[in-house]
């Protein structure tokens, strides 16, 4: 990946050389033209029908699709090459400073016969794959194979500790160049926020999770290195004009983060990415006035107010907004879109608060916009749960959006803004946090903390605010210690879709799932739980082709659990996949874990 990245072939051919790409997947796309979709697997975007037609070519005689004897092909095109080579290039996964070793990962030997029978060796290398000592390499090396191939060990690794006898080089020895590439690495290593992306290993798995690369491909994905790595790297080491575009694909699920096994935070590093070339290109109208509207709370709530008045004429007495001109409605054909509640929550809470008890347990609701402006019946249902054991509650009336969307715009400043004002919002209390969004949730504990890193003045405050979030399922089942004995009620079969800020940004999987089997109902596991269901919030109106077929599978992985109703923790996620049953004509009843609490917890006992 490092030649490719210098776009080392097309130089040497430039002059006169013959250049001959020894890894399959790789001399495969050198034949097609190609450039790589994928770190490991280069050519793995191609069927084994397009590479019979591609050796039939090359070779002159038909060819089979056997993926064996397309090997053989391979390798009896190959060896020949190794034998006539005047010199051989390498990479090397691993380089030791302590006693010059340089250690190459391979399934196929061909770096051993590169670096062993031409008279001379290049290896090219990035800076940051120089280490200390042959211990942290033994560290690498066995995390290395296991997320880039789930291998314990590869089939070859080898080792070169300076120059190796060789009876054609002076004296006996072959002729060996270690070659060091920075370009923006060293400047990558002196930034606070991205030093962190020189422990990549290059092992693809962010690529591999990414469930827009698994839709797109690579050569959608990335400029030369693709996936949420390539997205960071195309900045510093090819320049913003070549990353602006591709900082947008980011769905922000933390599926990359989740499986990095050298835990790089890449969502938050695409995010910043995006908030810098923004910030040194200029800001697009339309996240500028975002920026302009979520920063000042009564404007913001002034305008939604406004909003529900207006949508009436296109509601058609439904809870979606079904005769939007069409304009309004490009490319979100694919679901139904929600109408604005009539009341928000904040108006319904001086009806709902139920009288203080005083009895030690107290909690602060944090709202975020769908739910206390669209689906408000979602925190009554929290409110009933909570109240039902004895909770009391507040409802801090200046509170407004979480600022993630903001996020998601690359409107970093305004979200900063944002985040100092719900933090004063609930300052005089020191009650937790209970929020019945996960993404709000992720954000408020772990965003807030990226917000505001490197802000002494402000580091105690938000680490106390950070601490005191916590989502409605663990608050009900850990603290709370709700058990079957709890619940009354009908039973009914339910599946469960894990949003991407719960499972991944918070960590929570057992609690909602525990929660909904002893409220009394069939939980039926389906298919790819835990990936995203394609909101992503501004993802899904800047790809909607991308969300909708993200959204299909989601769908579909659901009916086929047999499922009359799905539960989850998100209300975007409920915005998404309500949507796609209303648009599809599904009965199946797709609400928060907090409704289905709430009409079978018992009441309080004495």
């Amino acid at each position: 990946m490092t030649a490719e990245e210098i776009r080392l072939n097309a130089r040497l051919e430039a002059e006169g050389l013959e250049v001959t790409e020894s890894d399959l997947g790789e001399w495969i796309i050198q034949l097609r033209h190609e450039g790589p979709s994928h770190m490991v697997l280069p050519a793995i975007h191609l069927s084994r029908y397009q590479v019979r037609d591609l050796f039939t070519e090359v070779t002159g005689a038909e060819q089979s699709v056997d993926i064996q004897k397309l090997v053989k092909v391979a390798r009896r095109e190959l060896r020949p090459r190794y034998c006539e080579a005047d010199m051989g290039i390498s990479g090397a996964n691993l380089a030791v400073a302590a006693t010059g070793t340089l250690g190459i990962v391979t399934n196929e030997g061909n770096a051993r016969l590169v670096t062993t029978l031409p008279r001379v060796h290049v290896a090219l290398l990035g800076l940051d794959k120089l280490l200390p000592t042959l211990h942290d390499a033994l560290r690498i090396l066995k995390c290395l194979p296991r997320n880039a191939t789930g291998q314990a060990l590869t089939a070859y690794v080898t080792w070169i500790t300076g120059a190796v006898p060789c009876a054609t080089g002076p004296g006996g020895k072959k002729i060996t160049h270690i070659v060091f590439l920075d370009n923006g690495r060293l400047a990558m290593a002196k930034d606070p926020q991205f030093k962190q992306v020189l422990r990549c290993i290059r092992c693809g798995a962010c690529a591999n999770v990414c469930p827009v690369y698994r839709l797109v491909g690579g050569h959608a994905l990335g400029h030369i290195y693709i996936g949420a790595i390539g997205l960071v790297a195309t900045y510093f080491f090819h320049g913003k004009d070549k990353a602006k575009n591709l900082v947008q694909n980011c769905l922000n699920c933390g599926a990359c983060k989740a499986v990095c096994g050298a835990g790089i935070d890449l969502p938050s590093c695409i995010k910043e990415v995006q908030a810098r070339i923004q910030d040194a290109d200029g800001h697009p109208l339309y996240a500028a006035t975002a920026g302009a509207i979520l920063r000042n709370r009564k404007l913001f709530h002034t305008m939604l107010r406004t909003a529900r008045r207006l949508q009436k004429p296109v509601t058609g007495g439904t809870p979606y907004l079904r005769h939007l001109p069409m304009f309004l409605m490009k490319g979100q054909e694919f679901r139904a879109l929600p109408a604005i509640a009539d009341r928000p929550f904040r108006d319904r809470w001086p009806d709902i608060r139920p009288q203080a008890e005083g009895r030690g347990r107290r909690v602060v609701l944090f709202a975020g916009c769908l739910q206390d402006f669209v689906y408000p019946e979602q925190l009554e249902a929290a409110v009933t749960v909570l109240a039902a054991r004895g909770v009391d509650m507040d409802f801090p009336m200046e509170q407004s959006c979480c600022g993630l969307p903001l996020t998601m715009l690359g409107e970093k400043a305004a979200c900063r803004d944002l985040a100092a004002h719900n933090i004063r919002a609930m300052a005089d209390d020191d009650a937790p946090i209970v929020t019945l969004c996960a993404s709000c949730g992720s954000f408020l504990k772990h965003g807030y903390q990226r917000l505001f890193a490197g802000d002494p003045a402000m580091a105690e405050t938000v680490e106390r605010f950070c601490h005191r979030v916590i989502d409605f399922s663990s608050y009900v089942h850990d603290v709370l210690g709700l058990t079957a004995a709890d619940f009354a009620g009908p039973g009914r079969t339910v599946t469960y879709h894990a949003p991407c800020h719960l499972c991944r940004g918070l960590g929570v999987t057992e609690a909602p799932r525990a929660l909904l089997g002893d409220a009394g109902l069939t939980y039926l596991p389906a298919e790819e739980e835990d990936v995203c269901c394609g909101f992503g919030g501004t993802f899904s109106m800047k790809f909607p082709e991308l969300s909708q077929e993200l959204l299909q599978k989601k769908l579909d992985h659901i009916a086929a659990t047999g499922a009359a109703a799905l539960a989850t923790d998100c209300p975007g996620c409920i915005m998404q996949i309500r949507g796609g049953c209303e648009r599809e004509g599904s009965t199946i009843a797709v609400r928060h874990v907090a409704e289905f609490l709430a009409e079978r917890i018992t009441p309080k006992k004495d």
